[in-house]
Order: structure tokens, then sequence, then C-alpha cells
């Protein structure tokens, strides 16, 4: 028996060192430097065995392990920031014996991909996952994706934007109340990170059921669960997000079988729970189409239209046309990635920004000088004076997203021919079905783009004219991209903005943020120890701070806060 095992593993040793071989041949045509890697990081089983792997490894001097090891970690793009591209060059290809994975950091080629969408393909099938209720715009083909696109484009107007605020405003006001009281006065904040994910949550549940919730910190013990019909709404919405890859890998009818655990059916009855909220306020939003009624005006109204345009519009028999809507599994499909894509992104951008706040108190007074000037203090924070005006505060999103963006390296391919790129005056052909990726996090910290790129200064995002006003800067294209760019580029970036800087703002206008300090620890000492933790990422589905409850910060008002 166990001959057979050995004959097996070598056989599969051997099929593999073919198969990099192989693919380092057709990779070498494109006369780009080369990584052999010998297993591939999207392989299953090492995937399982990676993190057992690198506890090792991570023990051992650096410099001892061959330079192919870093590829092997699961989210090596944001540890190595641009330092591959500093050694390779601005394209290099690392190849394993499952492919060649083209890694791009020149502005120039990031620009010329984004604008050949029919060249450089989203891989959809690495998307699947995400169908727990059905086809969504991030599965989409190229011959379905612009019908996608056009629904979803659709809500996020200037009416949900100014709702947004409002409502951003309402649950940062309830946030910093916990803040500001009981035990978070004296041994700080519990977690940061729970209550800005609340907070995101508390937004987006509002946003889609059009009815404001009760903010619940992680200070609070009763778990706030609520009996009514948008309580549950969100309820629910939370259990799917805050299990959002589980449900991703077993489909949720499974996960109400009676064997299960009640743990996992608790998981499945909430996924059920938030389809049949779906089904509910999608029939609501019928009933009020029909009757010419505007509906609750939000998420589903406006897919409530694309519903009735693909009825209106069935496709004739034998028809390739495309009818312009979305079905209606299409419809909670697309519902669902919109929170997912949404909640995690700006909690966790939320949370970074909160912990590098509370370290640089110049930072926190340059941002709240800008909000005084604006804001007064009876003022009723009217949306569309207040946001173009409070620029500081989206340099500080913009900063933080230049070191932290929630996707780290945006997945593209070549379609099924190859495709010929200019690479600093020179052809480059890049196989055909070739994965080819934009590094979004080496172009944010690239020297070429970014003086002194490391360094987290929203400053630098600021330019003060002759006359003393201040202006948001346009850096050179593709070298900040954070939503994408292009056709592609996500629907929801001005959502994240308008709720960014409406919490940032309302924090920032009354209130500082410091670290409650280990017994003993000099200013210095707190600040790397700050460091450690912000920098201390995983990167399951997004980028997210391993452990960010290890510091605790505390919120005090202005009056007592020496500045």
């Amino acid at each position: 028996m166990l001959d057979y095992l050995i004959a097996i593993v070598g056989l599969y040793l051997g099929y593999s060192f073919i198969c990099l071989e192989l693919n380092y041949r057709r990779a070498s045509s494109m006369g780009i430097p080369l990584v052999r890697v010998p297993v591939d990081p999207l392989n299953i089983p090492f995937q399982v065995f990676e993190p057992h792997l690198f506890a090792l490894l991570d023990l051992l001097p650096s410099g001892v392990l061959p330079n192919f090891v870093p590829y092997l970690r699961r989210g090596w793009f944001f540890l190595d920031k641009a330092d591959s591209h500093l050694r390779y060059g601005p394209m290099f290809a690392i190849v394993t014996p499952r492919g060649i994975h083209v890694q791009i950091c020149d502005s120039e080629v990031i620009h010329d991909m984004f604008s050949r969408r029919l060249d450089f393909v989203r891989p959809v099938e690495n998307y699947k996952l995400l169908e727990i209720y059905g086809p969504c715009i991030s599965t989409a083909n190229a011959e379905n994706w612009p019908r996608h696109r056009k629904v979803l484009a659709t809500p996020f107007n200037e009416n949900i934007m100014k709702f947004v605020w409002s409502e951003s405003l309402s649950q940062t006001k309830q946030m910093l109340h916990t803040w500001t009281t009981g035990a978070s006065t004296t041994h700080g904040i519990i977690s940061v990170a729970k209550d800005t994910r609340t907070l995101s949550l508390d937004v987006l549940a509002a946003t889609g059921f059009r009815q404001s919730f009760s903010f619940q910190s992680s200070s609070d013990d009763d778990g706030g669960a609520g009996t009514n019909t948008a309580s549950s709404y969100r309820d629910a919405l939370s259990t799917v997000l805050d299990n959002a890859i589980l449900l991703m890998l077993i489909p949720r009818r499974y996960l109400s079988l009676p064997f299960v655990p009640q743990s996992l059916q608790r998981i499945g009855k909430a996924a059920e729970e938030f389809k049949k909220h779906m089904e509910r306020m999608l029939v609501d939003e019928t009933a009020a189409h029909k009757q010419g009624k505007t509906g609750a005006g939000g998420l589903m109204t406006s897919f409530v239209k694309a519903l009735n345009n693909h009825n209106a519009n069935p496709d004739s028999e034998g028809s390739k046309k495309q009818s312009p809507g979305l079905l209606v599994d299409e419809i909670f499909g697309n519902i669902f990635v919109i929170n997912f894509a949404g909640h995690d992104t700006t909690a966790n951008t939320l949370a970074f920004s909160m912990y590098l706040l509370a370290t640089t108190p110049d930072v926190q007074n340059w941002v709240g000088e800008e909000v005084q000037r604006f804001v007064a203090k009876d003022d009723e924070w009217d949306y569309e004076r207040l946001f173009p005006q409070l620029l500081r505060c989206r340099a500080v999103l913009m900063e933080t997203l230049r070191l932290f963006p929630p996707i780290v390296s945006l997945p593209k391919q070549t379609n099924s021919s190859p495709q010929e790129i200019m690479l600093e005056n020179r052809r480059v052909v890049i196989p055909a079905n070739t994965s080819t990726s934009p590094c979004v996090i080496a172009a944010h910290t690239h020297p070429k783009y970014w003086p002194n790129p490391l360094k987290w200064n929203p400053s630098r995002w600021i330019k003060t004219g002759d006359d003393g006003t201040e202006d948001l800067i346009t850096p050179p294209r593709d070298t900040f991209f954070p939503w994408s760019d292009g056709a592609q580029n996500c629907p929801g970036a001005k959502f994240s903005q308008v709720e960014f800087v409406a919490v940032l703002a309302l924090l920032m206008q009354a209130h500082r943020l410091s670290v409650v300090k280990n017994d003993g620890e000099t200013g210095e000492q707190m600040t790397e120890r700050v460091r450690k933790v912000v920098e201390d990422c995983d990167l399951q589905l997004l980028l997210r701070m391993r452990d960010a409850d290890r510091v605790k910060l505390r919120c005090s008002p202005l009056t007592q806060v020496a500045v």
C-alpha cells in the first residue's frame, strides 16, 4: 500500500514538474522576468495547509528561503507592496504548474487593459461563489455585463446619496454616544472594528429597506435583536454577511437539513429569511409600480423597474437581442453582491482610518479645522453644500485606500486570443487565457508614482492655490484605482465616499481619538504597536486587520483634548 502511495505522489510531482516547465516555455515568449513557483497558490489542498506552513517558515531567518516562497503566501501582494516590481520591473510573471500569472504595475499598460474590456476579461468563473442568491454583475459574461451595469448604476443617484449622508450622520451620532459614555471612557472602546461594521451594516440595511435602525455597539450586551420586520431584515443581513464565505462554499439549502449542527442551521435560517425579505420587498415594490406609485425609493425600487423592462421586452424566438432588464434571481443576486461589496469595504476602511488617526493628532486637528470652518455648531449638515467642501475628509479616505485597498490585485485574463501590449516602447504579446492582473497595492505604493509611498499622509491629496483655496489632486491615471477603473469600475464608489466623509466629519467636529497606552509605554512604542496591528492583515476575500482589538482606542470630546 505504501508503495502505491509513493508511486502516486511521485507521478503527481512528475506531472506537476512537466506542467511547470511547459508553462515556463510558453511564458518565455513574452520576454519578461519569470519566477518559477512549484505550487500554484490557488491549489485548494495547498490553501488548507498554507497558514500552517508559513507559521513554521516565518520562524526561519530572512534570506534563507528560495525566492519563490513569498509568492506561495495567500495575499502576498499586501506584504510585498511594490518590492517585486522594483526588483523585476513593471511587468513580470509567476509561473506555476497550473498556469501563468502576469503581474503588472505600469500605469499606461493598466490603462490600456482597462480600455480593452473585451480583450482583458474578468475571470467570471472565479466569482461564481458569489451567486448565493442568483447571477449578478460580478459573474456576468461580456455579453450580459452591460445589462447588469446599466441597472445597477440607476439606484446610485443623488437622492440615494442624500439618504446615505443623513443615515451615516444618524448612525455616527449614536456610535459617538456609546464611545463617550460608560466603560468606553475609562477602558477604551471595546471594538472599533465591530462598531464600524455595525455602522456600515445599518447604513446599507436602511438604504435597502428605507427605514433607520438603532445602532448596537459592541459594548452592549443584549445583541440588539429586533422583532419588527425592519430589524429582522437587518439581523438576517448581518448573519448572511458575517458568514458569507461559508454560504459561498455550502449551498444554503443544505444548512437547513435536520442533521446539520444548530450553529449552521441558524446561518441557513438567516439566509432563507433574507431571501424572504427580498421577495416581500419585490412584491411590495411591484404592487406600487403597477399602481403608478413611486415606491419606497430604495434599491428594490430601481430593480423592479428593471424587472418590468425585462418582462416588457421578452426575447423574440430565435432573437439574440438581450432584454434590457433583469430577471428575478438576477435582482436577488445583485442585491446580495451590493451588500457584500459595500459592507466590509467601507467598514474596514473606516477601521483602518480610525487607528491611523489615533496615532496622528495633527491630522485629526487638520481635518477638524476644515469641518469647523464649513459646519456651524447648529448647522443642518446639508449634503449638497457640505460634501463637496469636505476635501480633507476625502483625503483621509483616499490615503487610507491607497495603502489599504480592500482588493489588492484585480483579477483579469486575456481572452481566447493572444493580446499585444506596449510596455515602455516595446511590444509584449501575452498568451491567450492567461491571468493578467493589474496590481492595485503595487501601483499605490510605487515610488515612481508616489513620493515617500509607505507613509500615511492625507495632506498629499490636497493642493493649495495662491488664494488659499484647497482642491483635491487628481493623481496620474491608473496609479490609484481602489474602485477599479474603466467601464467596469465600481458603481458604488460615491456611496462609500459619502458614507465615509459623513462619519469622519461628524467625528472630527467635536471629538478626538487616542490610543489607550499600556503601562510604562512611550509614545514611540505605542505608535509602533498600533502600526504592527494595522499592518497585520489577512486577505480571505477583502483586506482587513487580523485582530484590531489588540489595540484599544478612546474617543474624547474636544473640550477634554489639548489641541
